[in-house]
């Protein structure tokens, strides 16, 4: 994966898991948010190999953890909304510690 495709794909997982996390907008745009959760953790596996891949690890759970969230939503509010907001925050931890540097 290019870096700059690598900071772009990180950078809208960060924004989804911001949407996640505060429940902006309707239940049909926070499910878009979680398919690009699980799109990300799909897309940057490749990544987990490379020195340094350990925030992949983070970004998966945080993306399992989401999307986990929301079924629990579906019988308690309080439950589900506190373990979709711990992974939204996995998520954008992940975000911050893979983000890439270009240091030419």
């Amino acid at each position: 994966m290019s870096l700059r495709l690598l900071q772009l794909t990180l950078a809208a997982a960060a924004a989804a898991a911001v949407v996640v996390m505060f429940d902006l907008f309707s239940i049909e745009v926070r499910l878009g948010c979680l398919g690009l959760l699980a799109a990300t953790a799909a897309l940057t596996v490749g990544e987990r190999r490379r020195r340094g891949g350990g925030w992949w690890t983070l970004l998966a759970a945080g993306a399992l953890l989401s999307i986990a969230g929301l079924a629990i939503t579906e019988v308690a509010d309080t439950p589900g909304g506190i373990v979709a907001i711990v992974g939204a925050a996995l998520v954008i931890t992940a975000a911050t510690i893979g983000f890439p540097v270009d240091v030419e």
